[in-house]
């Protein structure tokens, strides 16, 4: 296991699933019943005070197995040797030292578990030796020697599951943490779609009620034919918001497979647009340039939006209810730009209205979708909103044609003088 810096680390030890007090019960239990156990070897049974001290002295060492493992596996080797030299092979004594090598294995990284294990096994053997008069073939050291190998291997063993569940365990949160933050990140990304979709099918509706509101608060008495003219705009944009509204609900309602495209509105209905606003009083001059067929998908979607955006922030913060729409198509761009003039009160730069809105946001937004730029910012006597948009290369844009008209037209969302 390593560190965030790279560095090794020791694997954390995991809780026992015994209490510890039983597993230091059960050791002390092995290691005094094998000092004292009738083994048909005289060697193995202590004989005197001293080696009867120094082979049930491990039982003290033992329980701090767990917090000094190596310096604990020194104690009882060294014990061992006092024993052999007292000449008594404890095998009590080489049963604690195979769960201290096992505490050490489990505990430490595996090169150091290596170099500890061959180090107490030639401890061992060699103190075994001098035990035994220095006989070079003996079967209780060699069975000694292979009683701490075979701990060092289940230890390590032990070290190498767990670490093993660890790093199964840390992929698996990794994994459910990836999970959570996509899952975060696509709700937000709906949240902002249905907002997108909300303002635009809504925030120009709500601008023309509000525009032929004022028609007609004011023309009631002086000019009541204008008066019911801008009431039957009201009362059609009212059934008009109704009906996207009904038709937003319906699609967030519907299961992803039950979900069918509605078709969006694009350049085509540039023309149709416009026409709507020229019903609240806005006077809207067009100019095209280019073949608004070579702009298709998502970008001729944004750009009709732009157009919708700017359009109504003129009818809603403009002046002279006029406005100026350039929409030039080339080879591998289409330009759309807005402008308008703004009250004689907001002719300085600084004083132009930025009120804060979702507009120009979701309108950001959606030209960054499609790889576009969007300017929006004062100009001198007026407002400017200018999004450039890529077109797929390829499409064939020969024979540039351009048309001029005006027509009144009323708003629906976002930017001049200010945004929705």
């Amino acid at each position: 296991m390593t560190t965030t810096d790279g560095r090794r680390r020791e694997p954390a030890y995991p809780r026992p699933r015994v209490p510890w007090w039983l597993g230091d019960t059960i050791a002390a239990v092995l290691v005094v019943g094998a000092a004292f156990a009738p083994f048909p070897v005289a060697g193995f049974r202590p004989t005197g005070g001293l080696a009867v001290a120094v082979v049930v002295a491990p039982v003290v060492l033992l329980p701090f197995r767990r917090r000094r493992p190596v310096p604990v596996l020194a104690a009882i080797v060294g014990l061992f040797g006092i024993a052999a030299l007292l000449g008594t092979l404890a095998p009590g004594v080489v049963l604690a030292t195979g769960i201290a090598v096992f505490a050490v294995a489990a505990r430490t990284p595996r090169r150091r578990t290596i170099v500890v294990t061959v180090a107490t096994v030639l401890a061992v053997a060699l103190l075994g030796l001098l035990g035994v008069g220095g006989r070079v073939v003996d079967l209780p050291v060699v069975q000694f020697t292979l009683l701490v190998a075979f701990a060092a291997a289940a230890g390590d063993a032990s070290r190498s599951r767990r670490e093993y569940i660890e790093a199964v365990t840390e992929r698996a949160e990794r994994a459910e943490r990836t999970r959570e933050a996509e899952a975060s990140r696509r709700v937000a990304e709906e949240r902002l779609r249905i907002a997108r979709d909300l303002h635009d099918a809504v925030a120009h509706q709500i601008s023309v009620i509000s525009l032929n509101a004022g028609v007609a608060s004011s023309a009631i008495e002086t000019r009541p034919e204008k008066a019911v003219t801008a009431l039957a705009t009201i009362r059609r944009a009212s059934r008009t918001v109704l009906g996207e509204i009904g038709d937003l609900l319906e699609v967030l309602r519907a299961g992803d497979s039950e979900r069918v495209a509605s078709p969006q509105p694009g350049l085509a209905r540039l023309d149709e647009l416009v026409a709507g606003f020229a019903d609240a009083g806005l006077v809207v001059s067009t100019r095209v340039e280019g073949p608004l067929a070579a702009v298709t998908g998502a970008v001729d979607l944004v750009a009709y939006r732009v157009v919708q955006e700017g359009l109504t922030n003129a009818g809603k913060h403009g002046a002279e209810h006029r406005a100026h729409v350039l929409v030039a198509v080339d080879e591998h761009e289409v330009s759309v730009v807005v402008t308008n003039p703004v009250p004689a009160s907001k002719d300085a730069p600084e004083a132009v209205d930025v009120r804060g809105g979702y507009g120009l946001l979701g309108l950001c937004e959606r030209v960054a979708s499609v790889r576009g730029v969007v300017e929006t910012g004062p100009t001198p006597g007026g407002y400017r909103l200018a999004a450039v948009l890529p077109v797929t290369r390829g499409v064939d844009v020969a024979g540039s044609s351009g048309s001029s008209g005006s027509a009144g037209s009323s708003g629906s969302s976002g930017g001049s003088g200010g945004a929705s």
